[in-house]
């Protein structure tokens, strides 16, 4: 007897329901979730070079900067993506009915997987949970977003900046350069984790709103009450940088597909295989491991001995899949020497923003412009059953449609934030007072006590002497007396 005997039939189509689907989804699901796990990761890091007294706000406006933006994909941005597949398979009015598919009110989420017509909506189950994975990217980018105004911006403008990057700019730079009938792709472009639409455009609007907003209180010049910021817990950081690592592989691999027979296959439709993926991201850890350590020790630099792993897998983001894993080891070797460059870079034109931008804009550029060199006239783009301009593997990889991606996204991301930054700092200002700043942002936000005003530690009826409560350890006078030895700056 079956198992749904007596029970209302739900699925209409078998072929939506088969085990394949369920395979797919499966996979999808655990890359969705590493994914959204990252945002975590990234709340640490961030927690951990915070100064104490802007703790709570870091995490409360990371979340919900996460959430906005992945609202703004889940609403319309995945249904932009999509319409490039439906241009390909020359369905009429390909962007409309795209919409009319995929918004959050489309006919495909207002049904279940087993109720819509293969014919119309192949492996709906699969597109269903894949926009999540889409969900979960955006949000990864509002976190990012966050971080680029730590300590200073305002939380509104962090959050129309999430809003506008999950509902316009992603979905746009993703429609344009993420996916095998994209059209810079049918050009030669190649990307695999979403470099263009994701690293580069963050690091753009790093150095855009860094700019505008201006240096923390003490990073440029001298102030007369405060030291200016240093990291309050650099384990905290260290291990974020570890959770990091963990949830990666899985989330790389999900910017591909398997198909059975046939094997796995990047995005952008380059014959690949997960073994080769996976061994090529781990290259990429150990390769920036050794630059980037070499690099903390010579300059006595402890974030580039925690982000010399990070800024190897940003090196091989756009070539994981068509990379050996020798060359992606070398390749990852020189990701590190880019990113420092790009911190002293932002340093030497007093911008205080030496941590998205020197790993997303420099590494991303460095990490487009190798695989371009690299992978050249290695064949992507195109369909399964397509021909003509969309035959699987009509393009080729060329260093000239790298540079030009780059220089789309680059333009997009200006264009769009350059006027939306500016309109802000004009309306309503993009940083907090001066004493809001130094007061720090768990007070101004949420009452929450100030160091000065916080309980004593006490243990076995001793207080410590000089604590204060949360076994803060040594007081600090509203917290911005820098620990001894050099510092850093992390912002």
């Amino acid at each position: 007897m079956s198992m749904a005997a007596g029970v209302a039939q739900l699925a209409v189509f078998k072929a939506q329901v088969t085990e394949s689907i369920f395979t797919h989804d499966t996979f999808y699901l655990g890359a969705t979730l590493f994914l959204f796990l990252a945002v975590g990761a990234f709340g640490l890091i961030d927690a951990g070079l915070v100064r104490r007294k802007n703790l709570l706000d870091s995490w409360v406006q990371k979340m919900i900067a996460a959430l906005l933006a992945g609202l703004g994909m889940a609403v319309v941005g995945y249904a932009i993506w999509y319409a490039q597949y439906n241009e390909a398979f020359g369905i009429k009015d390909w962007f409309g009915e795209a919409l009319k598919q995929w918004w959050i009110g489309g006919t495909n989420f207002m049904h279940f997987a087993g109720n819509l017509n293969p014919k119309e909506s192949p492996e709906a189950d699969v597109f269903q949970v894949f926009a999540v994975f889409f969900v979960a990217y955006a949000a990864a980018a509002g976190a990012l977003i966050h971080s680029i105004g730590l300590e200073r911006a305002k939380a509104r403008v962090t959050y129309v900046l999430a809003v506008v990057a999950g509902t316009v700019v992603m979905p746009f730079l993703l429609y344009l350069t993420w996916g095998s009938t994209s059209p810079l792709t049918n050009a030669g472009l190649h990307d695999y984790i979403g470099n263009f639409s994701f690293y580069i455009f963050i690091g753009t609007w790093a150095m855009l709103l860094a700019w505008r907003l201006g240096p923390r209180l003490g990073v440029e010049s001298e102030h007369p009450k405060t030291t200016g910021p240093f990291p309050h817990n650099m384990g905290t950081t260290a291990f974020g940088v570890v959770l990091l690592m963990f949830c990666i592989p899985w989330l790389v691999l999900g910017c591909g597909y398997y198909i059975a027979g046939e094997g796995y296959f990047g995005i952008a439709l380059t014959h690949s295989g997960i073994g080769i993926a996976l061994t090529n991201v781990f290259m990429a850890f150990c390769g920036g491991a050794v630059t980037g350590g070499i690099i903390a020790y010579w300059k006595r630099s402890s974030i580039m001995a925690l982000l010399g792993p990070i800024a190897g897998y940003v090196s091989g983001v756009a070539g994981f899949d068509v990379y050996k894993p020798w060359q992606m080891l070398l390749v990852a070797m020189g990701g590190p020497i880019v990113v420092y460059g790009g911190y002293l870079f932002m340093g030497r034109i007093k911008i205080d923003e030496r941590k998205v931008a020197p790993l997303t804009l420099f590494g991303g550029a460095y990490s487009a412009i190798m695989v371009g060199l690299v992978a050249w006239h290695t064949k992507d783009g195109g369909y399964f059953g397509l021909t003509g301009a969309y035959a699987p593997g009509h393009s080729q990889i060329t260093p000239q449609m790298q540079l030009a991606g780059i220089g789309v996204t680059v333009g997009a991301a200006v264009l769009i934030g350059l006027p939306l930054i500016l309109a802000m700092e004009k309306l309503w200002g993009l940083r907090v007072s001066e004493q809001d700043e130094l007061v720090g942002l768990d007070v101004t936000y949420w009452d929450l006590p100030s160091w000065e005003e916080a309980p004593p530690v006490v243990m076995a009826g001793v207080v410590g002497e000089g604590s204060v409560g949360n076994g803060a350890g040594a007081r600090r006078q509203g917290d911005e007396v820098a620990p001894p030895g050099p510092v850093m700056e992390t912002g």
